[in-house]
């Protein structure tokens, strides 16, 4: 399934991923793969494990090289950057396992994406502590002895401190209590709501992607099979491809 997605004055591309393969060695992983993201939309990367989803978002981030196709962001081809210049040009990461630093403080941590981004972020902070207010109640604890959930919370604050144009969050959900599932839905809801920001979104927990995305593509065997409005994820495309 497949929908016409054109552009428009309201819809102004940010992100081409086009027909691009990469892998490990000499395994092939992605096989000539498209997907588009436009300005201010959530796009849902759906798929049963090891379908490709997180090598798809490491190759977006440059930290795996693509072997064909092209990449391209706010009209720039950028496959041939690495990642800290995507960074610095307005894409945002937040992988699995969160990565924090488990020995500086939340604030420390929270310091680290201020001083990288070397721009005025009082009106970010603010942001933070108003989507995940239990950051501003532990500033001063270390990373690694918050919860899993708090962990999360942290790592996607860091990263909206760079004020990225593009928030990639590689499984936001995994492993954490649903009170802080609930919280990061209304988080990535208030950021939709903004309209400053794209994301792009893992996820396997199909409630939470369908609630928080506006756009799906399916990946199955390292190819784009499946993509359309979230309003479209049926039953029959999610006992096709995202059953266990």
């Amino acid at each position: 399934m497949s929908e016409d997605r054109n552009t428009g004055t309201d819809k102004i591309e940010l992100l081409k991923v086009d027909s691009i393969s990469a892998g490990y060695d000499e395994s092939l992983v992605l096989r000539d793969v498209t997907v588009r993201v436009n300005e201010n939309e959530v796009i849902a990367l759906l798929g049963r494990n090891g379908v490709g989803k997180s090598t798809l978002l490491k190759c977006i981030m440059g930290i795996l090289p693509i072997t064909q196709g092209n990449i391209a962001f706010c009209s720039k081809h950028v496959q041939a950057w690495p990642s800290d210049k995507r960074a610095r040009a307005g894409m945002g990461y937040v992988p699995q396992g969160r990565d924090i630093f488990p020995n500086l403080t939340v604030w420390e941590n929270l310091k680290v994406s201020i001083e990288v981004s070397g721009k005025d972020s009082k009106g970010r902070l603010d942001l933070v502590y108003k989507l995940f207010p239990v950051l501003e109640e532990m500033l001063q604890r270390k990373g690694g002895v918050l919860s899993g959930g708090q962990q999360q919370q942290l790592a996607i604050g860091r990263a909206l401190l760079t004020n990225p144009k593009l928030l990639i969050l590689d499984e936001p959900t995994e492993g954490i209590q649903p009170s802080i599932i609930d919280q990061i839905e209304d988080a990535i809801n208030t950021l939709r709501s903004q309209k400053e920001m794209s994301i792009i979104l893992v996820e396997q927990y199909l409630d939470f992607a369908k609630a928080a995305s506006d756009y799906f593509y399916i990946l199955d065997r390292g190819s784009v099979v499946e993509e359309g409005s979230t309003t479209k994820l049926n039953d029959e495309i999610i006992a096709k491809y995202l059953t266990v």
